[in-house]
């Protein structure tokens, strides 16, 4: 008698985890790369609370739009800007009205040195440097924006013969964590000290962030350049795939939204 029971009771868990492991699917995610931080801890969090599983790659916004136009598999983007999500939206490779702004990127001159950058970012206009990265203006919006804020203090000029350009913003962080340029234009979220490891065991998302965790770096007042939209869209090739709209839904949760704020970015009202 308990022998019977104990198997019914093993097979209807088997049976639970089953029907669970058959709605659990995967969606194929294109991600800025100045956004790998947080979407990999957002990644976690979906497949914790969904069962459904995000495979990430990360790079240059105008690389996968790139990609995208030329059949590339992934079903859901989150750009760096709102310029590309939009052009996927008009040439009809993505859904309409999916669109939104998930976060928005702030933008920091640093450097792995301490003390090399002050916090008004007059190294600049001092000078006493060599290498100034950025990332490439053309395809990725931090670097544009990067030239927006020199063009904006009349610096490009002067500056524009000492830069070195990364392909995307990680490549751009690489540069000048590595010392191949003593300073550089990158996102806040790449160097941010996000405070967990000082959060509050009863409340981990409730902790101070914004301090720049190694090296120094001026966070540019936003002033200084247009604001960095960052959108994401889901695209054709997600719309049957149930992960694929649960992802986008869970990027406007108060769990998601709490990880995005830890590094640095605003929120969109």
């Amino acid at each position: 008698m308990l022998s019977s029971r104990f198997f019914r009771s093993l097979i209807a868990a088997w049976l639970i985890l089953s029907a669970f492991s058959t709605c659990a699917d995967t969606v194929l995610v294109a991600v800025a790369a100045n956004f790998t931080k947080p979407m990999t801890e957002i990644a976690a969090a979906f497949e914790k609370s969904t069962g459904h599983s995000a495979d990430l790659s990360f790079g240059s916004s105008g690389k996968f739009v790139s990609q995208l136009e030329n059949g590339g598999p992934f079903e859901v983007f989150l750009s760096a800007d709102d310029k590309n999500p939009i052009k996927l939206e008009q040439s009809g490779l993505a859904v309409a009205n999916s669109r939104f702004t998930y976060a928005l990127g702030k933008l920091v001159l640093w450097s792995s040195t301490p003390g090399l950058v002050d916090d008004q970012g007059q190294i600049l206009s001092k000078g006493g440097f060599k290498h100034l990265a950025l990332a490439d203006p053309k395809l990725a919006p931090y670097g544009a924006a990067a030239v927006e804020v020199l063009k904006n203090q009349g610096l490009f000029d002067k500056l524009q013969p000492l830069f070195v350009q990364g392909e995307n913003i990680a490549q751009t962080h690489q540069f000048v964590s590595t010392g191949n340029a003593e300073l550089g234009f990158i996102a806040l979220s790449q160097v941010i000290d996000n405070g967990k490891a000082f959060a509050p065991a009863h409340a981990p998302y409730l902790h101070p962030v914004g301090k720049i965790a190694s090296g120094s770096g001026w966070i540019i007042p936003s002033s200084l350049y247009k604001p960095i939209r960052q959108d994401a869209i889901l695209l054709k090739t997600g719309a049957e795939n149930p992960a694929a709209p649960a992802l986008l839904k869970f990027l406007k949760s108060p769990e998601a939204l709490a990880i995005i704020r830890q590094y640095g970015y605003d929120l969109a009202e």
